[in-house]
């Protein structure tokens, strides 16, 4: 089988790398992608095959590829950043706080305390927002510590 890649680290970029492969911080992921860029480094003489070093760094043949190939040595040692969230939060600060003096006011007739079910029907009948979850409603009453009990 040919060779689809080659590795050659520099001093510095070894150096590099062994600091972040022994950093207490560093996730298990990228710890093994140390360990393949280190293992798959030609300057270090004769280097394992490509399964070789997937089984003895617990990843796939694919990964060993991908791994240094297809980025840089920078990105490959650190996760990929979003520059914004997939999707923006429905809820603002003024929604928050309409959703918080709902739930702080009387609940309606026939019922005792608001639950979640009843909050979330509630915003969508007031127009507060067009739909929402009640998870949504849920995760914005407990970040202000509040209680429906």
């Amino acid at each position: 089988m040919n060779k689809k890649y080659e590795i050659r680290l520099e001093p510095k970029e070894r150096e590099r790398i062994e600091q972040v492969l022994h950093a207490d911080s560093t996730s298990p992921g990228i710890r093994r992608r140390c360990l393949v860029l280190l293992l798959s480094d030609e300057n270090q003489g004769m280097i394992p095959k490509q399964t070789e070093i997937a089984s003895r760094c617990g990843v796939s043949n694919v990964t060993v590829f991908y791994t240094y190939c297809t980025r840089g040595l920078e990105e490959t040692l650190s996760y990929r950043r979003r520059a914004e969230p997939p999707r923006p939060s429905p809820i603002t600060g003024e929604v928050e706080a309409r959703i918080i003096a709902l739930a702080c006011s009387k609940p309606p007739k026939g019922y005792a305390r608001w639950t979640i079910r009843l909050l979330t029907r509630r915003v969508i009948e007031l127009n507060i927002l067009e739909s929402v979850g009640r998870e949504t409603i849920r995760t914005t009453l407990k970040k202000q510590n509040l209680s429906l009990t």
